[in-house]
């Protein structure tokens, strides 16, 4: 048979981390096996995007755009990929378009080549703007279906979408299955549709949390997948994804031989191995989080959205109500048009489960957060909300049906002249952009550590973050 052989996508410096530890990886840690990771011969290597942003600037006392840059100079041979959440780009809410091509111009000047982007609802219009901004700075769009299970989310749904966005201009397509409920035989089927339907590479990125990943890559990758991603075996499994050097040994001497040398990996193996002691040691690594929670089949709760909703039940003394709460959050999802759980809907979702469960009537009180998604404020929900509870959530108000960032008023400039008194490099206006609350102290203790003098040193270790 022809060769076919599978491209590796290795996320331990960005998803892994993510998944495990909560998004502590500092840069002292990565540096050192840069050079090593390079040398592999990936694909690309995911390591900025996502939570690693908020991190940095939250807890870590780094700035991310410097991360960058290091990442880009350590390795000069691999591509970097960044994962970039649409209009919303690393923040919490949606954004002005010019702020978005700033973000995506930035992100690529400083050593992005490909850029992953995806939308919480598959709203492609929520995405337009990021693979415009991406296909002109010339970075690799590989754009995502957020995948899930619902009466309306099938295979014709998602490869309908996946032409939709190689329409948009995409280089390549990836199957994002946060909570990982990707079967097997599910993904075969699944990845046939998608290479039916469009000509671009589809890529596979599955975690571990239910236990399946592994075997639903391999049939994923019988069905033609092209790109799948791993995470060196340190930090994978749990939360996390399959282990690189696992699937590179499955594929050796088959048509779909990665050509990667496993005793290259095994030095970058062993520099993981040490840390991954060190955070096990020190609690950062919760053992707990290595496990397999096939519960996640049952309600497709994605693994950080159940640890948030046990802590919000336990700050409510009502630990025993988790049960009742996973019970409802399907119900919640049905009623406002099953959006797929990743943030920042299943944080919403999530939340007001809670609600309805702990003060004993559904609706009693909605969040601001819930009323936003039924009035459209995210973009154009999977399946239409009803009108009857459209209006039991939102009153007389009417719902919008534009795309949410066409009622936002440019902001770049607005956001220079908040940002003035802080900025030491263009970057910097964008970090404050996302996280206005956050990148002030951040900025402040980063000119007194240049000006000699060390500022109060938090313990960053013990604060909670949204992951």
């Amino acid at each position: 048979m022809a060769k076919k052989p599978i491209k590796i996508t290795e996320v331990c410096l960005r998803d892994a981390h993510q998944s495990l530890i909560a998004t502590r990886m500092t840069m002292d840690e990565m540096r050192p096996i840069l050079p090593a990771i390079d040398e592999v011969g990936y694909f690309s290597v995911e390591c900025w995007g996502g939570a690693t942003f908020d991190s940095c600037i939250r807890f870590l006392d780094e700035d991310p755009w410097e991360r960058l840059r290091i990442l880009r100079k350590e390795m000069p041979n691999t591509k970097l990929q960044m994962l970039f959440r649409g209009q919303n780009m690393l923040g919490y809410r949606h954004y002005a378009d010019d702020v978005v091509e700033y973000f995506v111009q930035k992100s690529v000047a400083n050593g992005i080549d490909i850029m992953r982007i995806f939308d919480a609802l598959n709203d492609p219009r929520n995405l337009q703007t990021a693979i415009k901004a991406a296909i002109k700075e010339k970075a690799h769009v590989q754009a995502c279906i957020s995948y899930t299970l619902s009466p309306v989310h099938n295979n014709e749904y998602f490869a309908n979408y996946a032409k939709t966005l190689e329409e948009m201009g995409a280089h390549s397509i990836c199957i994002k299955d946060m909570a990982g409920l990707l079967t097997p035989y599910s993904t075969y089927e699944l990845v046939k549709a998608l290479k039916e339907k469009v000509s671009i590479p589809v890529d596979i990125h599955s975690h571990y949390t239910s236990g399946l990943a592994s075997m639903s890559i391999i049939k994923g990758i019988e069905a033609g997948a092209d790109i799948v991603d791993t995470a060196i075996s340190p930090l994978s499994l749990g939360t996390s994804h399959m282990p690189t050097e696992s699937l590179v040994a499955a594929l050796q001497g088959t048509e779909y031989d990665t050509g990667l040398d496993l005793k290259k990996l095994n030095v970058v193996r062993a520099h993981f191995a040490k840390l991954r002691e060190k955070y096990l040691a020190s609690g950062q690594l919760s053992p707990k989080m290595l496990g397999v929670d096939a519960n996640t089949l049952l309600y497709q709760v994605p693994g950080g959205m159940l640890s948030n909703l046990l802590k919000q039940l336990k700050d409510a003394g009502k630990e025993d109500k988790l049960e009742e709460v996973l019970a409802e959050i399907p119900r919640v999802r049905e009623d406002s048009g099953y959006p797929p759980l990743v943030t920042p809907t299943s944080q919403i979702v999530g939340t007001q489960a809670v609600f309805n469960v702990i003060l004993g009537e559904r609706y009693k009180m909605v969040t601001k957060e819930f009323k936003g998604l039924v009035h459209g404020d995210y973009g154009r929900t999977p399946a239409p909300i009803s009108e009857e509870f459209t209006k039991r959530i939102l009153g007389d108000e009417k719902p919008i049906t534009c795309r949410p960032a066409d009622l936002l008023e440019p902001e770049v400039e607005k956001l220079k002249a908040e940002a003035a008194k802080y900025v030491q490099q263009e970057e910097d206006v964008l970090t404050y952009a996302m996280f206005p609350q956050v990148a002030p102290k951040f900025f402040e203790k980063r000119n007194l550590k240049q000006m000699g003098v060390d500022g109060d040193h938090v313990d960053f270790a013990n604060k909670s973050h949204p992951v």
